[in-house]
């Protein structure tokens, strides 16, 4: 099982990531909500596409930027569709 921790908070769970590039990309459903604050960054990558941000928010402090998404990934890519990444920090142990 994947786990994704920062400032001492479990922010994601799972044993169904995809691994891309090294990072675990987690099922949407497995990332707790209610950490996630939107954030108006973008990236672009020529063979995923055009990534979006969130800022993560435990605790009364915020990484910011720390976990990203590919609302429409493209064909490449298809299977992070609906997965979150973390950096910036963000400890991922499997």
């Amino acid at each position: 099982m994947a786990t994704a921790t920062w400032n001492g908070v479990v922010i994601a769970e799972s044993d169904a990531t995809e691994i891309v590039e090294g990072n675990h990309y987690f099922p949407a459903d497995s990332v707790r909500q209610d950490v996630l604050v939107p954030s108006a960054t973008t990236t672009v990558c020529p063979w995923k596409g055009t990534a979006s941000y969130w800022t993560l928010s435990v605790d009364g402090e915020q990484n910011t930027d720390a976990a990203w998404f590919y609302p429409e990934p493209k064909e490449a890519a298809a299977q992070i569709a609906g997965h979150v990444a973390f950096w910036k920090g963000v400890t991922v142990t499997d």
